[in-house]
């Protein structure tokens, strides 16, 4: 018989329990873990409180005329879409978009490299969110042979001069790194082949990012370094434990603009 975990709990967590979230969160599996439940009814009270406080950011955003520009990078399966979905979970579906292009158009291909993503950029009073941005031709595209290392050296010159550019023209910018080890990716692959529901999110470069894993951390080294600027500086968020990693990052979006 497997021995059950001995837990002391307070009164407080005694009435976390027994609240409508926390009966959620109790009986969410077969095998009832008191200790699982209380993290997760935590959490998901402290997402709430931070949610609501994102609401009154893109009020403020919308009445003072502020646009805000949230950058998500990181390896494969590193947690950009969930973070990004508990960010936007509550806030006006109108004044924010989410944006994550697919390979370029034959017209695009000719154009400045930062063109598409200028077109994406928000109105006064609007947030976007990159669920990966144009830091793509500094990691993905060089290490999978997407571009010619004319293009990489070319865009590496440019990107932080253009990011300037943005911030005076009214605009935060928040450029995040979600950060995972080798082995929490492998494993997060393998949960979504096992799933019929996920399976579809395995693209054909996610198929070798493991075996390309030096030259990702060869390529995001430098990136991290090169374009790690004071107007624009990289928050590297640890993201192994998704929870933690979606809290901790609202949590410097609401410490960095100023919306109260």
């Amino acid at each position: 018989m497997k021995e059950v975990k001995d837990i002391t709990l307070t009164k407080d967590d005694l009435e976390l329990l027994n609240s409508k979230l926390g009966l959620r969160c109790l009986f969410a599996n077969k095998k009832i873990d008191l200790e699982k439940a209380l993290i997760d009814i935590k959490y998901e009270l402290r997402l709430r409180e931070q949610q609501a406080e994102l609401v009154k950011l893109q009020a403020w955003a919308i009445e003072n005329k502020k646009k805000i520009v949230i950058i998500f990078e990181g390896r494969d399966a590193a947690g950009k879409g969930g973070a990004i979905r508990r960010m936007a979970a509550h806030i006006n579906p109108r004044y924010y978009r989410i944006v994550a292009l697919n390979k370029p158009t034959e017209d695009e291909e000719g154009q400045w490299y930062f063109q598409r993503y200028v077109n994406k950029l928000p109105k006064p009073g609007k947030i976007v969110f990159f669920d990966r941005s144009w830091y793509n031709r500094a990691v993905v595209e060089p290490v999978n042979g997407f571009c010619t290392e004319e293009q990489y050296n070319r865009f590496m010159s440019q990107v932080n001069d253009f990011e300037k550019m943005i911030i005076e023209s009214n605009t935060y910018l928040i450029k995040f790194y979600f950060s995972i080890s080798k082995e929490e990716q492998e494993k997060r692959f393998e949960d979504i082949r096992k799933s019929d529901l996920k399976r579809w999110k395995l693209s054909a470069v996610d198929e070798k990012a493991q075996d390309l894993w030096d030259e990702y951390t060869r390529y995001k080294q430098i990136m991290l370094k090169d374009t790690n600027t004071e107007h624009a500086p990289w928050v590297r968020i640890e993201a192994d434990k998704k929870t933690e990693a979606r809290l901790k990052a609202i949590d410097h979006v609401l410490n960095v603009i100023p919306y109260k």
